[in-house]
Parts: C-alpha cells; structure tokens; sequence
C-alpha cells in the first residue's frame, strides 16, 4: 500500500494513501485535531477522577495519540494498547516531524520504538506509562470491562464501513469499565446510532478545526 508523508496546515505530519484517497488525520492540522478529539475530550476528561488510565487505540498509525498521550500524562499512570492492521515502516516513523514541532526532541526516540518494538509485548517509556501494540484487525479484538479510555482513530466510515458498525461499538462498550468514555473524530448520524445501539450513551462536542461536531460516547 503506497503511504506519502504530507504537511497539514498546522505544520504538522500526516500520511496519505492515494490508493483510497485517504489521509491519516485532517488536513487542517494532524495535531491540532488529535489534541482536541482524544487528548482534550478523552484524556482530560477522564483523568479528572482518575490517576491511572488503561487505554485503547483503534488505529496506531503514526503514533501521534500516544506521543500526545505520553507528553500530557506526566501526573497520571497509563497503560497504553494499540491496534493497528497496516504499520508504517520505522523510516516512515523517523521522517515524522511531530518531535520537533512540539519542542520534544529529546524524546524522538520514544516515537521511533512504537514501530520498531516487538508486537505483543510491553515497553516502559518511562516509570508510570507501559505501552503495548499489537498487528491485527479491529474485529479480532477481544477484551472485557479492561479499559477506561477508548481512542477510535479508525478510517472514516466512506473508507472502511465495517468498522463503524453496532457489531464493533459492541466489542468496544464490553471492552470498557463502568464509567468508560470512547472519544472519535467521526460525528455521522449512522455512527452514532450503532453507538446507542450498542449501549453507549452518545454526547455531540464541538468537533476540531474543519468539522462541526465530534463524538464522546459513555457507558454509564
């Protein structure tokens, strides 16, 4: 699958895949918009009432959840798992400027482990925050009542519809505990009804620059 490495208008990395016509992130800014979908509305949200944090990534792709995640949580424990069916190569990783945009230079080399390390085993990244990824297919997943956070960074609905389906959102509602929130960019109407259909408790945010509304989804 061809990947390009593109710039976003807030300066920052994404990758396109012209075969699907596909981007990783939104054009208007790659970390402009996972800071306000899954740091601002996810990770602050639920580390008000909570000083450690299981999460679960549906879609690693460039790691720039979990680099955002590991630079905010300096006050909370994270263990950190991430899914992802199609990895980008380690150079791909090392030519991402997310780094050096972010004034963290010094930690380049905890982005590069995330597509270098083993699949299926941990890595402290430092004391307090343990990573694990695994290669596989969203529907593959199973847990149970595991997580408290969910990031659903899936490619959008017109892309890969089967992962947007109540079947899905009901593996994730059974894969957090009570309390749980799950956090996407994607605010459709079809989406948000599989998400009720599925247990979810759906509130509609303010969505990041170039989109209206995005998704927090509670299970209450």
């Amino acid at each position: 699958m061809e990947r390009k490495i593109i710039i976003t208008a807030d300066g920052s990395h994404s990758i396109f895949i012209p075969g699907l016509d596909e981007h990783y992130h939104s054009v208007h800014g790659a970390v402009q918009e996972s800071r306000h979908v899954f740091i601002e509305a996810g990770l602050k949200f639920i580390s008000e009432r909570k000083r450690e944090v299981s999460i679960l990534e549906m879609g690693l792709g460039t790691g720039l959840n979990v680099f955002l995640t590991f630079l905010e949580a300096k006050e909370i424990k994270i263990n950190y798992t991430a899914l992802e069916a199609f990895p980008i190569s380690p150079g791909q990783a090392e030519a991402l400027n997310y780094p050096r945009l972010l004034d963290a230079e010094a930690y380049r080399p905890v982005l590069q482990i995330l597509h270098t390390m083993e699949p299926g085993k941990e890595v402290e990244l430092r004391p307090g925050f343990i990573f694990r990824k695994e290669i596989t297919k969203f529907g593959d997943f199973r847990s149970r009542e595991q997580f408290d956070l969910i990031y659903f960074d899936a490619f959008a609905p017109r892309v890969q519809p089967e992962l947007w389906t109540e079947e899905i959102f009901g593996r994730m509602f059974g894969s957090l505990r009570p309390g749980g929130i799950l956090v996407t960019y994607c605010a459709k109407g079809e989406v948000k009804r599989n998400m009720k259909a599925a247990g979810f408790t759906i509130e509609r945010l303010p969505g990041p620059k170039g989109k209206r509304e995005m998704t927090r989804a509670l299970k209450v």
